[in-house]
């Protein structure tokens, strides 16, 4: 998770996304809100039961929920003030997103909403028009950048941010996120549906990776998934390698940053001894900045690190074809 945040931060992170229930993303961070906000600050729910769900990453919901709290506890600064935390559902249409931030990339809908509001000193419109920008804050240095960080994760979700404010009553801060409707579908079933095959736990994977604790993990992984495993500390010992067992080696899990040949000579370098080679990628970065070289080179995927073992056997069934 800690990883992740810092790729978001850093423009270059993968959102990891799934099925959540918003109250319980909030309910699931009230203790760590208690502990954040002022003490003369009061925490007030208002979660409506009825949600539908939200596709998002909780890692980064969370991050908006307490950026947002903290947010308003710091407009409340040390007098007496109410933070008021609550959700719904609004059907939005172009007149309602035209008057949100990021509106024009959003179709109208449904839109599960987080609203978080403080009894502080309101903002003036000068300072509402800063608020988004990196490092602006009217508190001390080294604060500022929990609302950048708030918009790129809503830009990242597909949703929009309406913003309210009146100086000397407070401000108001509504984040909406396309409702998604429950199909009634078992999720042990949806690989059926899609078509996808189970993985075949037969043969050889070469893992690459410079760094001894991911080969072991990996390594680990695959060898729980029934695979035999091939290790290769970096590029050009892959290549190596790959020549001693090319006949066994049935695909090559490697990553994109290594000494000596880094990923993308390494790749190149298994083409030239097996045009064929099925090579699955994995970095810290984003998939569209990892394989921007790799375009209609036959690369046959890519994960992104942190993964976990469910991801890594949807990489291999791309790996394996």
């Amino acid at each position: 998770d800690l990883c992740r945040q810092m790729l978001a931060y850093a423009g270059k992170g993968r959102f990891v996304l799934q099925r959540a229930d918003l109250n319980v993303l909030i309910e699931e961070t009230t203790h760590l809100l208690q502990v954040s906000v002022s003490k003369k600050a009061v925490l007030r729910f208002h979660l409506d039961r009825r949600l539908p769900a939200i596709v998002a990453d909780v890692t980064q919901m969370r991050q908006v929920i307490m950026n947002l709290v903290i947010n308003a506890s710091d407009a409340i600064g040390d007098r007496s003030g109410v933070i008021s935390i609550g959700t719904g559902v609004v059907r939005a249409d172009r007149n309602y997103l035209d008057k949100t931030f990021l509106a024009p990339e959003i179709p109208v809908g449904d839109y599960v909403f987080l609203e978080v509001s403080d009894t502080g000193g309101g903002m003036t419109a000068e300072t509402q028009s800063r608020i988004f920008e990196p490092f602006f804050s009217t508190k001390f240095t080294g604060r500022g950048l929990g609302l950048a960080a708030v918009l790129g994760i809503v830009r990242g979700h597909s949703g929009a941010l309406k913003v309210y404010s009146e100086l000397g009553k407070g401000s108001s801060f509504k984040f909406l996120l396309p409702a998604a409707y429950d199909e009634s579908e078992d999720p042990a079933a949806r690989g059926q549906h899609t078509g996808q095959r189970p993985v075949v736990a037969r043969g050889t994977i070469l893992v690459v990776d410079d760094e001894e604790t991911v080969r072991a993990v990996a390594s680990h992984m695959l060898e729980s998934l029934g695979f035999s495993v091939l290790h290769a500390a970096d590029g050009r010992e892959a290549i190596e390698t790959y020549g001693q067992h090319a006949g066994e080696v049935i695909g090559v899990l490697m990553d994109l940053t290594m000494p000596h040949l880094d990923g993308e000579e390494a790749f190149r370098e298994l083409r030239r001894h097996n045009p064929d080679v099925r090579v699955l990628l994995m970095s810290g970065y984003n998939e569209q900045d990892a394989i921007a070289r790799f375009v209609g080179k036959g690369l046959a995927g890519f994960i992104q690190k942190p993964f976990n073992i469910e991801e890594l056997r949807e990489g291999l069934r791309l790996l394996l074809g």
